[in-house]
């Protein structure tokens, strides 16, 4: 349905309802009447209201349909409350306060309503951790239902209660009725500021009729309790409008309100969420205090009901204090990983340039050997162009595996681009030479992949430093081995250069001769 056509029928619907509202209040009709009326125009919504959610959650999938299913489900249990409660009040005639079936029916709407809200509010995005934000969501309710509970019961519901409970039905129907309606409407407050998908039109609807049916709820439960054998019409305002906004909930249009995207609004929804259960508490815990220091005593009941919600408010925070530090682990593992990206190759999994660079940097700054191998995989285009960059990726990582195994596990072994390769050695046990030979024979067997065998070398050039000398830098360091190295693809490739030795001057001599003859 689209939002102008449901707001000609929200309009003929609230029309509908405040000709009908007005009809059973003016007292034109008798008292068997109007209570006729009115409970069968409660009736005739909660009806429309379940098939209208139910039509809606079969044309839907996923959390669409399953939030309407239990809206449908909550509906279904206020009809057969209304049916009972009908057949007692209308039919029979039963004196208030009705020992009926009825109560029951009316507390499982808000139960079945806060399923609904929870299945909306968690079941779409995933952004929180399923049934543990669902729990803190519920323990907000919980903590404030029953701070303002105490707060209520201290000041007024006592005496109510205890009048009435003198008369036959007992404490659930006086307060747990209404009682629920509130712990729906304060989840889905903290519902709505802390998931988008709940801010959306048919859930303010649900919310305005939750709103209504606890208002009438309490004054209903008040009236009972002084002894009223019959509710005015008035008092049954709240009750009448409750289906006809259920109904109008299951035919608006869904979706989710538009994101505002300033910060200072996202600031309130955090602000709220955190402040939604504490404040209750607060104000309760203010008037207990005022209330003893004047002389108020309280009762063994209204201890255990206040060390309760104490108790839910320590749940709560050993919850969130758990979430922490499961936040924290998971940003101290998201920072290692950014990290381990940042100075790693992707495809072999070796350092990569700039952490290679960062390690020469640290080795040059101590007083121990250092030695740098610049490593040029020979014939590494002919896999490339005969087999595939896919194979060529394979042999790579044959070759980073083999270098990490040839060396020690302190020692640097980094991609430096392309088919190139460095290894740092600090502090180095052998000669220069015997170390590059060691990796040229670790490369030279043929390198298995899940494709074939590759025969492939590699052109090794050394570049080493015996003593500490402030003067020479990691640039002069890389860029004698990858001379060396080029030295080695000149004399012939898959052979080790050290730079300064004979085959280093030899391969620069004939590199200028080549040149000179070009």
């Amino acid at each position: 349905m689209t939002l102008r056509r449901f707001g000609v029928v929200a309009t003929a619907v609230c029309a509908l309802v405040f000709a009908i509202v007005c009809l059973v209040v003016s007292g034109a009709l008798d008292r068997p009447a109007s209570v006729a009326v009115d409970k069968f125009t409660q009736l005739v919504f909660s009806v429309a209201a379940m098939v209208s959610y139910w039509r809606a959650a079969r044309r839907r999938r996923g959390v669409a349909r399953r939030w309407r299913l239990w809206m449908a489900a909550s509906m279904a249990s206020l009809a057969v409350g209304l049916c009972v409660w009908i057949w007692g009040q209308v039919v029979l005639g039963v004196a208030l306060p009705s020992t009926t079936l009825a109560p029951i029916g009316f507390m499982l709407v808000p139960v079945l309503g806060l399923c609904a809200v929870l299945v909306l509010a968690h079941g779409g995005s995933g952004t929180l951790p399923g049934h543990r934000s669902r729990f803190v969501v519920v323990l907000d309710g919980l903590i404030v239902v029953g701070s303002l509970f105490v707060l209520t019961w201290v000041s007024l519901l006592e005496s109510m209660v205890r009048a009435w409970a003198t008369s036959g039905p007992g404490f659930a129907t006086v307060v747990a009725h209404p009682a629920l309606y509130l712990v729906m409407l304060v989840v889905l407050l903290v519902s709505s500021w802390t998931h988008r998908s709940v801010r959306q039109l048919p859930v303010l609807f649900i919310a305005l009729a939750g709103l209504a049916q606890s208002g009438s709820g309490w004054v209903f439960a008040y009236l009972v309790s002084k002894g009223a054998t019959a509710i005015p019409t008035a008092a049954d305002i709240g009750f009448m409008v409750c289906p006809a906004l259920f109904f109008l909930g299951s035919i608006a249009p869904g979706g989710t309100a538009r994101e505002r995207t300033g910060a200072t609004r996202l600031r309130a929804g955090e602000l709220l969420h955190l402040l939604v259960p504490y404040l209750p508490m607060l104000v309760t815990g203010l008037f207990i205090v005022v209330g003893t220091a004047t002389g108020v005593r309280l009762n063994p009941f209204e201890i255990y009901v206040g060390l309760g919600v104490v108790l839910l408010v320590i749940a709560r925070q050993l919850l969130t204090l758990i979430d922490n530090v499961k936040l924290l682990d998971q940003l101290r593992e998201s920072r290692e990983r950014l990290r381990h990206q940042a100075y790693h190759d992707p495809l072999t999994g070796v350092a990569n340039r700039a952490l290679f660079r960062e390690r020469l940097d640290a080795a040059l700054a101590g007083t121990s050997p250092v030695v740098v191998l610049f490593i040029d995989v020979d014939g590494f285009k002919d896999v490339n162009d005969n087999f595939g960059h896919a194979e060529g990726d394979a042999v790579l990582r044959v070759v980073a595996a083999r270098l990490q195994a040839c060396v020690r596990s302190q020692d640097v072994v980094a991609r430096l681009g392309g088919d190139e390769f460095g290894v740092l050695v600090d502090g180095y046990p052998q000669a220069p030479e015997e170390i590059g030979q060691r990796v040229l024979d670790a490369l030279g067997a043929p390198h298995a992949t899940a494709s074939g065998t590759h025969v492939v070398r590699a052109s090794v050039g050394v570049s080493h430093r015996e003593a500490f000398d402030p003067s020479l830098t990691a640039d002069d360091l890389l860029g004698s081995a990858d001379a060396a190295m080029y030295t080695a693809k000149r004399l012939g490739k898959g052979m080790v250069v050290v730079h300064g030795s004979v085959e280093a001057d030899l391969g620069t001599d004939l590199g200028a001769e080549r040149a000179g003859d070009r």
